[in-house]
């Protein structure tokens, strides 16, 4: 969506512009640049090698008759499988009642960049929303963001499906089943939910990286996000809202999520 509102632009910073890395000739560069290369391919064989160790987990069963709700009524996790041989699900936050700019903004932005599914599809997966909150709410703010991918209200059966989790919280949740057996292999949470996203990947290749204040960076480098903006505002939100709501609301989609009677 390219018609965000003029207020998401990048911020202005006055008299004084951010600063910059020094300037060196193109060997000196390139030197530097190796040097870094050793340690982020050193990154990329770890990153290999946990997810062989991966791969090599046990697994747990789970009831394949579990109850979601979908966009036609009762159906089952094996149902939600889509007769595929793996499933990968997303356990979004809600809020019941409140209204759409309330709504998880960690959540938001990670499903905001889920939108090819072919290649997963490709490889016998199945990508699934299952959204901790009830299901007509939560399908609208579906509708409202305009995604696409498979959405279920698992609200009903969230002590099942997240046994030794915590539940209300973000989880990405795989499994695999074996004919109408089903097999939970492996979940993660919190900022291990961060394997959807792309776009702080594209930032942390940036001279600036995220700009948030957690970061390790130079004196003088913009961390206006997180800080400065509102009590109740976070590195995905502006303006009161997650980021992604204002181009939908300049398209003239409406975020009212009530559940008519």
């Amino acid at each position: 969506m390219g018609n965000e509102p003029t207020r998401l632009g990048w911020p202005t910073f006055g008299a004084e512009a951010p600063a910059l890395p020094e300037v060196v000739d193109r060997s000196t560069f390139q030197a530097r640049l190796d040097e870094l290369r050793i340690r982020e391919k050193a990154h990329t064989r770890e990153g290999v090698a946990i997810a062989a160790a991966r791969r090599r987990l046990p697994m747990v069963e789970v009831d394949g008759a579990t109850e979601l709700i979908g966009p036609d009524g009762p159906v089952t996790l094996l149902d939600a499988f889509e007769g595929r041989p793996q499933l990968v699900t997303y356990y979004f936050m809600w809020y019941p009642g409140r209204p759409a700019a309330q709504q998880c903004e960690g959540c938001t932005w990670n499903n905001a960049q889920i939108s090819e599914l072919s290649y997963l599809h490709s490889r016998g997966i199945t990508y699934a929303v299952f959204c901790q909150g009830p299901f007509d709410e939560s399908y609208r703010y579906r509708e409202f963001m305009g995604w696409r991918m498979p959405w279920y209200s698992a609200q009903g059966s969230l002590d099942t499906l997240l046994a030794g989790k915590q539940v209300g919280m973000m989880h990405i949740v795989c499994y695999v089943r074996e004919g109408d057996r089903v097999f939970e292999t492996y979940w993660t949470s919190r900022r291990g939910v961060e394997v959807l996203d792309y776009s702080y990947a594209l930032m942390d290749l940036t001279v600036w990286g995220r700009q948030e204040p957690q970061e390790d960076s130079l004196p003088g480098w913009p961390q206006q996000w997180g800080i400065g903006v509102g009590a109740t505002e976070h590195v995905t939100r502006y303006d009161g809202r997650p980021i992604p709501h204002w181009s939908r609301l300049g398209a003239g989609r409406s975020d009212d999520l009530t559940v008519e009677s």
